[in-house]
Formats: C-alpha cells, sequence, structure tokens
C-alpha cells in the first residue's frame, strides 16, 4: 500500500507542477510578496494532497512563539517536506539556498520568481556577506528569511556542523532568530521515493536575540536547542 500511495503521489506531482510553473511565470508582473503568495500555492496543493495520499500530516508546537515582524528561521533539513511546509508554517518567507536549484527545469522556474537568496557557497566570506546584503533586504520587504544551517539534507539522528549565514544575517540586521527541530526526515526520507504515513511534528522555539552579538554565539546557542530537541523528537517517533 506504501509503495502504491507513494507512486500515486509522484504522478500527481508530475501533473500538477509543470502547468504550475507556467502559472508562475505569469505572476512575473506581480509585486514582489502578492508573487510570493501566489506560487507558494503550489506547496499548499501538495501539502494538502499529501495527507489523503501519502497520510502525511503535520502538527506545530510553539507557535505561540512566532514575533509579529520578520525574523530568520534557523532550521534542520531533513527533506523535502519542511521547505513545503513552512509555507503554511509561517508569514511569507524566502530561503537562502544554492544557487543550482535555480537550474532545475519547472521547479527552479518558481523557485526564481520567489526572491530566494540564492548563493554560490564556494565563494566562503564572501557568500556570507552576500547573505547578509540580500537578507537584509528582504526583511525590510517584509519576508522572513529561511536558512537551513548545515546547508544540506540530513537524516534524522545524525548532524553537520552549523554555518553562521543565519546567525550572521539576524546579528547585521538587527532581527531574533527562530530555531526549528522537526522530524519529517522519519516519514519523508531524503532522496527516497517510499514515503511512511504518519505525522510530522514541528516544534518553534523561542526567539534568539542577535542584535548586538557574535554570530558565532548566536548560531551556537541555536543548535544547543536545536539538537536537543530532534534528539527528543526522532526517538519518540521512532
Amino acid at each position: 500500500m506504501t509503495a502504491l500511495r507513494s507512486a500515486l503521489f509522484f504522478l500527481i506531482l508530475l501533473v500538477v507542477t509543470p502547468p504550475y510553473a507556467v502559472f508562475s511565470l505569469l505572476c512575473a508582473p506581480l509585486p514582489r510578496l502578492a508573487r510570493n503568495r501566489a506560487i507558494a500555492g503550489w506547496t499548499r496543493i501538495i501539502v494538502a494532497l499529501a495527507g489523503p495520499i501519502l497520510g502525511i500530516r503535520y502538527r506545530v508546537e510553539g507557535a505561540d512563539h512566532l514575533p509579529r515582524e520578520p525574523a530568520v528561521v534557523l532550521s534542520k533539513h531533513q527533506s523535502a517536506y519542511e521547505t513545503l511546509a513552512f509555507n503554511q508554517i509561517f508569514p511569507p518567507q524566502v530561503h537562502v539556498l544554492k544557487r543550482e536549484l535555480l537550474w532545475i527545469p519547472f521547479f527552479g522556474w518558481g523557485l526564481a520568481l520567489m526572491s530566494p537568496i540564492a548563493i554560490d557557497r564556494s565563494r566562503g566570506i564572501r557568500a556570507l556577506r552576500e547573505i547578509a546584503r540580500r537578507g537584509r533586504i528582504r526583511l525590510d520587504q517584509g519576508f522572513w528569511v529561511i536558512v537551513f544551517p548545515e546547508g544540506t539534507r540530513v537524516a534524522p539522528g545524525k548532524r553537520r556542523r552549523y554555518q553562521p549565514g543565519g546567525a550572521w544575517l539576524a546579528a547585521h540586521a538587527g532581527v531574533p532568530v527562530i530555531p526549528v527541530a522537526h522530524n519529517a526526515g522519519l516519514l519523508w526520507p531524503r532522496y527516497a521515493f517510499m514515503k511512511r504515513p504518519g505525522t510530522v511534528t514541528f516544534r518553534i522555539g523561542p526567539p534568539i536575540p542577535a542584535k548586538g552579538r557574535d554570530p558565532n554565539e548566536v548560531i551556537a546557542e541555536a543548535e544547543s536547542w536545536i539538537e536537543a530537541q530532534q534528539a527528543e523528537l526522532c526517538s519518540a517517533a521512532s
């Protein structure tokens, strides 16, 4: 049954995505925020379909921690599911991502029109400066900024070195960091065709002040909270 559900979901993705990519191109003349909301409709469709077809739904803990003003979200990255669900959990947002994602047919077209902060990660300190410069512009435009500090998808129970880009941006822009832990990778594994039914838990932590602080201190505080919550969420669901 799981295999049939996964195959059906994949086929629906193939049907829905190309026409929505064309719709995204037609949204290009819209103001930036309006365009973002319109294109994000694709993610809402996919998350909605994942419920009845795959049996994957989600719940949110700690939503009361979200501030009124835009902030920088630092989250674990385990699968594609959290990137989709975040469009329902958080206000209009942009992602810091590797620029190669914009080259993917159909998906990349819509992604490019959502005003992401696409960087060349090989540029080191210059990439950090670019995140800070462009991220501050996006925050001023009313967007939240989503950053996966480990830089790539990491399987549940694993971890990689946290990069300081998101904390660097928050410190320079004077906005708080919102740490997020979740267990999406247990149900929607990275690069896996098969997906398991169940409920993904997203846990949002208290805002971490970043204004005037050393970004390394901020990222260390966020990492400590996130990894502690990850251990609890993944062990509880396994």
